[in-house]
């Protein structure tokens, strides 16, 4: 359990929250929401005692463990990955430490007995006899390899570096895990087993994660940073957005009665109470909000941006057709004979285990790079626009303001109020138009790229990983324009609900070429599972 007491943040005289005041409980999952730069991560620092607030203070159990998800990739490069992992245990480790210092001394004396046997007896309560089975099922778990256990984390990938500082923070049941985008960089099944570890996970879990499915899987309360305020509800995140979208609505409606209202919200309410789900957290989750009463649903001022994709032009018959398309890049092969035919309804997600390799197959349908062999071609009603996955030589030495940033795409129309509309449906208002591109966060990078693609009126959408550095209201956005968008989509996204919601055909790039099926994004999963592919 963790308690907050009227604790305030400032950073360079800026204040990021004020007087919050809430209350962690176990067997509760928290997931932490807010706009990009409102404090999620400086809010977990707090909580784990790496930041001391302005005022206020966090308290928790002296006998409760806290355990934190590391960000620092390079930190055990010198460990073995076993030691990395035990390590989310500090005290077993220390203890484990000073046994081998123990038994490794000549002169073993009788007081290094006693210690010896009290060593021993700590080490046996802390469960140190099952610490590598213990860390064995983690890190099977998160799908890595038995034997990776005795690797140096030195040796290791970035990506299954990021899974053994997750299995760390898991290791040894923590009464408290902190946990800062946690499925960054997991495949999918890893992001399941995650799931279903803290779903039915005994403690206190706060999170703070961009993926929506992730945070309606395992969320019994939504924590919202908004406008200076830190605020608690009850739900998972998709009941927090629609609820608050709900109320937002109904303060617009000042003619409807009052009675009506709280019909309708009542409807609502019931409605997310029938959660099928068996786990302990849907259960806790369902049980708290069947319990809530109207007031205690959130009115959030949250500004959600506006995408929206018209087409100029109809699409014909063709769109695209691959043949046999193959590269390879510093001696890696990363595409081998793919091959694949589009039709107009057709919404494709690319997966794979090599990100590189769709990111390649992209920018060879965009003819920024050529194939080694094999060949590509779109049909004759068919314009494109690109999301690409790194922006950087759209922005890099670029030092025009917004407006005149944009200004360089317009083919119709360069008057300022035209382009404004393009730029304010991504939030950029007011004089914010024109502050240089070379300063602007990652976020507000993507944000102008969206903006470049609506201009375009396109009816070929290519979007390469495009919800990196976005919140999620952008995500929420994104999510909406592709469900909504007429024409064909070809996109590769980390983000299960937008995967799940705006694609009806699969395909997976793999070592030897492709498999395209038609279907959903979990439909696809299934078979996967099926068929053990």
């Amino acid at each position: 359990m963790i308690t907050v007491s009227n604790v305030s943040v400032q950073f360079g005289g800026t204040t990021l929250f004020k007087n919050v005041n809430l209350k962690f409980t176990n067997g509760n999952c928290y997931g932490v929401i807010g706009a990009n730069g409102a404090g999620k991560s400086t809010f977990l620092r707090v909580l784990c005692g790496d930041l001391e607030p302005a005022s206020g203070e966090v308290v928790m159990p002296k006998e409760e463990r806290l355990s934190v998800l590391k960000q620092d990739h390079f930190a055990y490069d010198e460990y073995t990955v076993l030691d990395t992992v035990i390590m989310g245990n500090a005290r077993l480790y220390e203890i484990m430490q000073e046994k081998d210092a123990l038994y490794a001394k000549e002169d073993f004396s009788e007081e290094d007995g006693v210690k010896a046997s009290e060593l021993e007896g700590e080490f046996a309560e802390l469960n140190g006899w099952e610490a590598e089975s213990d860390a064995s099922k983690l890190i099977q778990g998160l799908g890595l390899p038995e034997d990776i256990l005795y690797s140096q984390m030195a040796s290791l990938s970035g990506n299954e570096k990021v899974k053994v500082l997750l299995a760390q923070a898991l290791f040894g049941n923590p009464d408290i895990i902190l946990l800062d985008e946690p499925t960054n960089h997991l495949d999918i099944d890893a992001v399941k087993w995650l799931e279903e570890f803290l779903s039915e996970y005994f403690g206190t879990v706060i999170v703070v994660s961009h993926d929506r499915h992730f945070l309606n899987n395992v969320c019994t309360h939504i924590v919202d940073i908004d406008y200076n305020k830190i605020k608690m509800y009850v739900g998972n995140y998709e009941f927090w957005y629609e609820s608050s979208q709900l109320i937002q609505r109904m303060i617009k409606q000042q003619n409807k009665k009052n009675e009506e209202k709280i019909k309708e919200l009542k409807d609502f309410i019931a409605r997310f109470s029938a959660n099928k789900s068996k786990s302990n957290q849907a259960t806790s989750r369902r049980k708290l909000i069947e319990k809530l009463t109207v007031e205690e649903l959130p009115a959030s001022s949250r500004r959600y941006p506006f995408i929206g994709f018209d087409m100029d032009r109809e699409l014909g018959k063709d769109i695209l057709q691959v043949e046999g398309i193959s590269k390879t890049v510093d001696g890696v092969k990363l595409l081998d004979n793919v091959s694949f035919t589009l039709g107009r309804t057709d919404k494709v997600a690319f997966i794979g285990e090599s990100e590189q390799a769709i990111t390649m197959l992209f920018k060879i349908l965009m003819e920024e790079e050529q194939p080694d062999s094999g060949s590509f071609k779109w049909g004759v009603s068919v314009t494109t626009s690109y999301m690409p996955v790194d922006n950087s030589e759209y922005f890099n030495g670029c030092e025009l303001s917004i407006l005149d940033w944009i200004r360089q795409y317009s083919v119709k129309d360069e008057t300022e109020t035209y382009l404004r509309g393009f730029l304010g449906r991504m939030l950029f208002s007011g004089d914010d138009v024109y502050k240089p591109v070379n300063v602007l966060s990652g976020g507000e990078k993507v944000r102008c790229m969206f903006s470049r693609m609506m201009l375009f009126g396109s009816n070929v959408l290519l979007l390469d990983r495009p919800t990196n550095h976005l919140d999620l209201e952008s995500i929420t956005a994104v999510n909406n324009s592709l469900i909504n968008f007429k024409g064909v989509v070809l996109l590769a996204s980390h983000d299960h609900e937008i995967m799940q919601t705006t694609a009806n055909r699969i395909i997976e790039i793999t070592p030897t070429g492709c498999i395209d099926r038609q279907g959903t994004y979990e439909e696809y999963i299934e078979f996967r599972k099926n068929n053990n592919v």
